[in-house]
């Protein structure tokens, strides 16, 4: 990532233009007078944001610009906003797959910004990805996506919220199989992957980690299974030989509560409720979604279209909010750091 970055404002993304990403945006430049809200440059339909914020009746200026260096100085006074047109009338709620096209181009804008030092960080709203599949996209999702055009065979996913921060080894997949996909080197690999990520985005120059069991109790030392045994703790052990602390098998059922919480700075969990069911009974509202391991920082509100109240001015701007000040945050360390990557081999 270059180093120009800093003082470049974050690239956000449109998100399905039905949904409520256009809405979260322009309450989050709102939120700007009682929030510390980064500058953002957001990559839409100016016409369409314009009639959007009539709709809600929110008093938010908003205005084209054709290089990311104008939205920093305009972001006090209006949304800065680099023209990504849809080509049908947008309807709240009715994703259009006409509108796919631009969905994915601001996606890759906000990627080539960001790798051209022109934006800090990427944040994206959410997408609808029936409407992406018939357009013609043909990832599984933003991770993906992003993935390829920043030539990374395999990122990693954190969901974050002040006080907790948790890695699924496997994510979207159907429980058994995920259960049978889970192996020793993907745990290694995502260890690997938050440990680098903990210390050069989130500052821990020592950062600890909890991994977690897969069955009750973290198998009984083998009486409720051996995964724990035979994969989970010597993939900890060549995790600790590498130099990253971590810790377990630990039983997942005791490894989330407040003191429990303390010990770690990350818990990398086996599957994908296991570690997001904690985490949004914590904080519902706040919860971030990170993408670790790309070359450049990208975060993403942890919610999603929200079809059923899109348009209504219903929908809060606080996750949003939480992913443009954590992109920030990393992005600014990042571009700080002296040492690229840290060292664990």
């Amino acid at each position: 990532m270059s180093r120009r970055t800093s003082g470049a404002p974050l690239a956000l993304t449109m998100g399905e233009p039905a949904g409520i990403g256009g809405e979260v945006a322009l309450l989050a430049w709102l939120a700007r007078r009682t929030k510390r809200v980064p500058p953002f440059l957001l990559i839409d339909d100016p016409e369409r944001l314009t009639a959007l914020a009539a709709r809600l009746g929110v008093a938010v200026p908003v205005r084209s610009v054709r290089e990311p260096a104008e939205a920093a100085a305009l972001f006090a006074t209006a949304l800065p906003v680099l023209p990504e047109a849809v080509p049908r009338p947008v309807e709240p709620g009715r994703p259009d797959p006409a509108n796919g096209r631009a969905v994915i181009a601001a996606i890759a804008r906000a990627v080539d910004l960001c790798r051209a030092g022109l934006a800090s960080a990427v944040v994206t709203n959410p997408i609808h990805k029936k409407s992406l599949y018939d357009a013609g996209f043909r990832h599984p999702g933003h991770t993906e996506f992003l993935a390829e055009l920043a030539g990374v065979a395999a990122p990693v996913m954190m969901l974050a919220v002040p006080g907790l921060r948790v890695v699924p080894v496997t994510v979207h997949l159907p429980l058994a199989e995920a259960l049978h996909s889970l192996d020793g080197r993907a745990i290694v690999r995502c260890g690997r992957v938050t440990a680098e990520a903990l210390a050069r985005d989130f500052g821990i120059r020592d950062p600890r980690m909890a991994v977690a069991g897969l069955n009750p109790h973290a198998g009984e030392s083998g009486g409720m299974g051996k995964e724990e045994l035979e994969m989970i703790a010597p993939a900890i052990d060549e995790l600790c030989a590498s130099g990253i602390r971590a810790r377990g098998p630990l039983p997942a059922d005791t490894l989330f509560h407040p003191r429990a919480r303390a010990r770690y700075d990350a818990a990398l969990c086996m599957y994908h409720d296991q570690a997001l069911i904690p985490l949004k009974t914590i904080d519902f509202d706040h919860g971030v979604n990170v993408t670790l391991g790309l070359p450049f920082v990208r975060t993403s509100p942890d919610h999603g279209t929200a079809f059923d109240i899109a348009g209504t001015g219903t929908a809060s701007p606080e996750s949003l909010v939480a992913a443009l000040t954590m992109a920030a945050e990393m992005a600014q360390r990042r571009s700080a750091s002296t040492s690229p990557r840290p060292a664990f081999a």
